[in-house]
């Protein structure tokens, strides 16, 4: 369920030619747990400084295949680094201008997915790099069907999110025609790219709003784990994952299944939901640890429930302590968003922390930017952020300040360009 590619081609602008091929794709294989990948190659120590010789030429080296069932940035492991965008098409573009710009930007993405420069006008910004776990992946909003064109085709399942009455949304940062993701273990590789695409929209499309993001480093913990946010939460530990047999079926479209044909091109795609959260840390960070445990339901070290056991036993909803009240608080966020306490709903969370300074009052701009992927958002996010949204301890100290839902096609065959399917299917 991974998008790595085993047989890795050595690029001609990668100078990490000791690297094995079979050690460096080691690094993309993973669960969709939120756990960073950690090289195949590395020995004891290797999460240490005086281990990273093996760990940082393997790093530049991992790819991963533009080509497959999936867009790659679904499943892949975390990233250290990301950038979200979202463009809207220029006055009078329409389908053909959209076709056209799919095509440049697909030809771009396999391009630097693999290492090599970008198709045209490289800025040169991430020579002697590899391809250092490079994805792009690209998605529709619901507006860009009527600007196309192509209304007949939009899935209901891309109507718009209901609102919430924790939402403090601002719309110059909601939404957009498409929608672009891009992930990388390096930030120059990552900017690169996100360069080389604004230059391809040229006069087709122009940006709506950006977002920049991060993650934990591969490599940086002395074993692999999953990911922490900053309220310093282990993050992700509920995800499902690609060895669950009802895997696919919850994170994407089937192939062949109900609907009407003309939403047929969204089989094998997934739905992403995009939320800018800001995060109350001065407010966070006033609570004792106890406090905090009680509000998320999970021990901050470790990130087991209250209930006992390590990070991935089952919490013990029922469990009741000496003082009669619920070990896991009946309005910790654990509990609220757990799938058994929404009727199966589950997503998978794949997120970027965010930083963007200091405030005028000197707290810092900083929280989630939270991506989750889903086959129906109607059965995933929005039953999960319903229940929420009616009483998670959490809510006191976050704030939705942006989203947008977009349809994010299949991944293309060989020879195709992302969305080629719906644009002239």
């Amino acid at each position: 369920m991974t998008e790595s590619n085993p047989d890795i081609e050595i690029s001609r602008r990668r100078l990490l030619g000791t690297v094995g091929a079979a050690g460096a794709a080691g690094l993309a294989l993973g669960g969709a747990s939120g756990a960073l990948a950690h090289s195949a190659l590395a020995g004891p120590g290797s999460g240490s400084a005086t281990g990273a010789a093996g760990s940082l030429s393997s790093l530049g080296a991992t790819q991963v295949a533009f080509h497959g069932d999936h867009q790659a940035g679904i499943t892949t492991p975390l990233q250290a680094k990301g950038h979200v965008v979202a463009f809207d098409l220029a006055p009078g573009a329409g389908r053909p201008e959209a076709a056209a710009l799919l095509r440049r930007w697909s030809d771009t993405a396999r391009r630097l997915m693999a290492g090599e420069t970008a198709p045209t006008g490289d800025t040169g910004i991430a020579l002697d790099a590899g391809p250092s776990s490079l994805t792009i992946t690209f998605g529709f909003g619901h507006s860009f069907f009527e600007r196309t064109g192509l209304g007949a085709r939009r899935p209901t399942a891309l109507d718009p999110l209901p609102d919430f009455s924790s939402d403090r949304l601002d719309a110059r940062r909601s939404n957009g025609d498409l929608w672009v993701q891009i992930g990388a273990n390096d930030g120059l590789v990552a900017f690169h790219a996100l360069r080389a695409l604004q230059k391809d929209a040229g006069e087709a499309a122009r940006i709506r709003w950006q977002m920049n993001g991060f993650n934990r480093s591969p490599g940086a913990t002395g074993t692999p784990m999953t990911a922490r946010n900053l309220m310093g939460q282990v993050d992700g530990t509920g995800n499902p994952k690609p060895s669950e047999p009802d895997f696919d079926k919850r994170i994407f479209v089937p192939a062949a299944g109900p609907g009407p044909a003309e939403h047929a091109w969204m089989g094998g795609g997934s739905y992403a939901v995009v939320r800018r959260i800001r995060m109350l840390l001065d407010d966070w960070d006033k609570q004792s640890l106890a406090q905090q445990e009680q509000v998320i339901g999970r021990t901050k070290a470790t990130g087991a429930p209250l209930t006992g056991g390590g990070e991935t036993t089952e919490m013990e909803l029922d469990k009741i302590g000496p003082d009669g009240k619920p070990v896991i608080p009946s309005n910790a966020h654990a509990r609220i968003s757990a799938p058994e306490q929404n009727g199966g709903a589950a997503m998978l969370r794949r997120p970027f922390s965010f930083h963007d300074g200091i405030g005028p009052d000197g707290a810092p701009d900083a929280g989630l930017l939270f991506i989750c992927w889903q086959a129906d958002p109607l059965r995933g996010f929005v039953p999960v952020q319903r229940k929420l949204d009616r009483g998670d301890a959490l809510s006191a100290f976050i704030r939705h300040e942006s989203s947008g839902l977009y349809a994010v096609p299949p991944g293309p065959r060989s020879g195709e360009y992302v969305g080629q399917r719906l644009l002239e299917g």
